[in-house]
């Protein structure tokens, strides 16, 4: 398997810089697992009124023309009406368009805020392959039950497993990452015993191992920026040579109905 991960990242060379030692660790009962994560709380901000200023600094042209008729000369006068403040309803939902694209860019670095500072990682093992997800876009962790397959689906979709009153679409982890390497002996081999939930999508990814949680620091972690060819990984641990994935993408490629090829 770590061969198939050096040509995932063919086009990047590894840094050989040493990274800060993560302590192995045995692997724990599932209730004991995520014991010490600590996952962010996001809090929404309230709306303010953007138009209470304009609406107070509104003069009135009635106000105006009873100022011009007291103290102010016809002329004097006919200048301030042509200076009085104008609201153009244009302008107002101009702002409105522009403090929507503002909140929508709060929420885009809120989700990707694990590329700044310490983070948290769950590890997991599927056909000996370790896969790192931020614990920040772990959507949860359920015990694989009864799945029902569905026809005309890609042999990556295993099919819908139903858990309280939710449908999880589960996705056969090995088939979709490493399809050319599941041959029937790895198949066969397979022994799924977790579905670990992507954010509050309805997809879930087949885990066999559920190894730990750690801390890493941004020089943990070999950044992809250009991910054009593999959208879906962020980046690779380096002290554990396994991937980083990128929960949103990952989501995007699967409601396409496409795998790591993204066929």
């Amino acid at each position: 398997m770590q061969t198939y991960l050096s040509e995932l990242l063919t086009e990047e060379e590894v840094e050989q810089k040493a990274a800060l030692p993560v302590k192995e660790r045995q692997y724990q009962p599932l209730e004991k697992l995520l014991s010490s994560a600590t996952f962010p709380k996001v809090f929404a901000s309230k709306d303010s009124d953007k138009l209470s200023s304009v609406q107070d600094a509104t003069v009135s042209q009635s106000d105006i023309s009873h100022a011009g008729n007291q103290t102010i000369p016809e002329k004097a006068a006919a200048k301030i009406a042509l200076r009085q403040p104008v609201i153009n309803p244009v302008d107002v939902n101009e702002k409105l368009i522009t403090t929507r694209k503002s909140t929508d860019a709060a929420v885009d670095t809120q989700q990707h805020s694990y590329r700044q500072g310490d983070f948290q990682v769950m590890f997991f093992e599927v056909a000996g392959l370790m896969i790192a997800v931020p614990l920040i876009e772990l959507g949860g962790i359920h015990n694989t039950d009864k799945i029902t397959p569905l026809m005309g689906k890609p042999d990556w979709f295993k099919g819908v497993m139903l858990h309280r009153t939710a449908k999880v679409n589960v996705v056969d982890t090995a088939l979709w990452v490493m399809p050319e390497k599941c041959d029937e002996a790895l198949i066969s081999a397979l022994n799924y015993q977790y579905i670990i939930m992507l954010n509050d999508s309805s997809w879930g990814l087949s885990a066999e191992k559920l190894v730990d949680t750690v801390t890493l620091k941004q020089e943990d972690v070999k950044w992809l920026d250009t991910r054009s060819k593999r959208p879906w990984l962020a980046g690779l641990v380096k002290n554990r040579m396994c991937v980083l994935l990128d929960v949103e993408s990952l989501i995007k490629l699967l409601e396409k109905g496409v795998n790591i090829t993204q066929e």
